[in-house]
């Protein structure tokens, strides 16, 4: 059950990090290398929970 808990904080963290990007004020090529670097942590991070790495 805490591995379920675990996933869902996860993915909220990277789906609120991701929207707080979009708020920033940077141009469209520093948003974009910005979304893809979180979600590479946040798909690593997922990975870690399901004990892949």
């Amino acid at each position: 059950m805490s591995i379920i808990i675990g996933i869902l904080i996860t993915f909220l963290v990277i789906v609120l990090v991701l929207y707080l990007i979009q708020r920033l004020p940077l141009d469209a090529k520093a948003r974009q290398i910005a979304q893809v670097i979180v979600i590479i942590i946040g798909i690593v991070s997922l990975l870690k929970y399901l004990a892949v790495f």
